[in-house]
């Protein structure tokens, strides 16, 4: 008797590779921010709302996601801010603030990690390279405690086995080789 695949296999392919897609202009826009020169830089800025960033030769971890994720016209800033505005209680309050801040709240890693998880973009970490996609945003607690995020392209070690990251750890907005070089602690497929 002849193999036939299973309807869910298949309907699980065709929505893998119409993600991929999907998600590949995401990851485009991530790759074009290691064009630019950023020193990394964690001051809190006041910046315009909506569309507000911080100077474009400065940035941490979360502006690479937000630039990113402007590019393909989707303001993180805003999005973050209303939802904390109606959803405050939900968020960590790691920072002793009793209300929200739109300079600075989408530019911290555990709201990005809630606000993801709160729009129903949350994946459960692995250790297969093959769990993440293009443009799929991954979230890190470095060796030191503290909390790291970037985004998943559409590039390959060179090994060919992992997919790369583009990130801003302390040497600007850079393409490296480093999704488990840390623990995951968070895995997000956001279409907005």
């Amino acid at each position: 008797m002849p193999y036939k695949p299973s309807v869910f296999l298949l309907a699980f392919f065709l929505s893998f590779v119409a993600h991929a897609q999907e998600n590949l202009p995401l990851a485009e826009a991530a790759l074009s921010l290691t064009e630019q020169q950023v020193t990394y830089d964690p001051s809190y800025f006041a910046i315009d709302y909506p569309n507000g960033d911080v100077p474009a030769d400065k940035g941490v971890c979360t502006d690479v996601v937000i630039r990113a994720f402007r590019k393909i016209g989707v303001d993180l800033q805003q999005k973050v801010h209303e939802n904390m505005k109606v959803n405050f209680q939900e968020y960590p309050n790691l920072w002793g603030l009793s209300g929200t801040d739109k300079n600075i709240d989408h530019r911290r890693v555990p709201n990005l990690m809630t606000y993801f998880k709160r729009q129903g973009a949350e994946l459960t970490p692995s250790q297969y390279p093959e769990d993440y996609l293009p443009g799929d945003v991954v979230a890190w607690r470095l060796g030191t405690g503290l909390t790291h995020i970037g985004l998943v392209v559409g590039k390959k070690s060179s090994d060919g086995l992992r997919p790369l990251i583009v990130h801003n750890i302390g040497a600007g907005q850079v393409l490296a080789d480093c999704l488990f070089d840390f623990k995951i602690i968070g895995h997000y497929r956001y279409g907005h």
